[in-house]
């Protein structure tokens, strides 16, 4: 398959003279524009939910969490109150059931898909703007240098899709930013591993994460975490189902 490789765009190490660079040479701040546009992922019966975890969900604070919350096999959910839950909570029942094989579905779909266009990504892509389309990292990602953009180019339905072959993680206080008509909704990260998030950071997409997805203090997300096979940590956060 061809990609589009962050690399060729530098030459002999250095930029062109239209083209600024991060910290991180293998991520030049204009990234390629993907001409293949991507579908959404069918999260069908995991659609409704704003949390979705396997092994339990754990919160400390006043956390608030708009969207129902489900969890299977797991049968612990503790923390609300003091958490605050705006809508309903399904622990075992045909609904976390139901919506925790259709997240494997989703998972696998954003994980399967392939384009002529992809482009690679790695380390740390703080300070990036990506335009619509199919992203991949075969390791980690970080979002720690910068906030990050995600521009739809006035499409209010362009899809971005990130795999991630391991962990994501977004260290305290970074943003991500919505330019251009971009959706929240319309964002998903398929993660590898686990996903954690720093003290009073904000992001925006559905994060499919293998095992875990950890919010430390005051972080917020503008979508989903769902996490197949282990648990979710919350303390404090706000979670507004996007």
């Amino acid at each position: 398959m061809k990609t589009k490789k962050l690399l060729s765009v530098l030459l002999f190490g250095t930029c062109f003279f239209f083209l600024s660079c991060n910290d991180d040479e293998t991520n030049p701040t204009i990234i390629p524009i993907q001409d293949i546009a991507q579908g959404n992922i069918e999260l069908a019966g995991a659609s409704n939910l704003a949390v979705l975890a396997g092994s339990s969900i754990t919160n400390t604070g006043e956390t608030s969490v708009t969207g129902d919350m489900a969890l299977s096999p797991g049968s612990s959910i503790g923390g609300f109150p003091p958490g605050v839950l705006v809508g309903t909570i399904h622990i075992n029942d045909a609904i976390a059931t139901q919506a925790k094989l259709d997240l494997t579905t989703a998972y696998n779909d954003a994980a399967g898909r392939s384009s002529i266009d992809i482009v690679t990504l790695s380390g740390n892509i703080g300070g990036l703007t990506l335009t619509p389309g199919l992203y991949k990292s075969t390791s980690s990602l970080a979002i720690s240098s910068g906030d990050l953009t995600f521009d739809a180019k006035e499409n209010v339905n362009a899809v971005f899709i990130i795999q991630i072959a391991s962990s994501l993680t977004v260290t305290s206080g970074r943003q991500v930013f919505l330019k251009g008509g971009a959706k929240a909704e319309n964002i998903y990260w398929q993660v590898g591993s686990s996903a954690t998030f720093g003290t009073t950071s904000v992001f925006k997409g559905t994060i499919m994460a293998m095992q875990s997805i950890t919010f430390s203090t005051g972080a917020s997300l503008d979508g989903k975490a769902l996490a197949r096979t282990g648990g979710i940590v919350l303390a404090a956060n706000t979670i507004v189902k996007k």
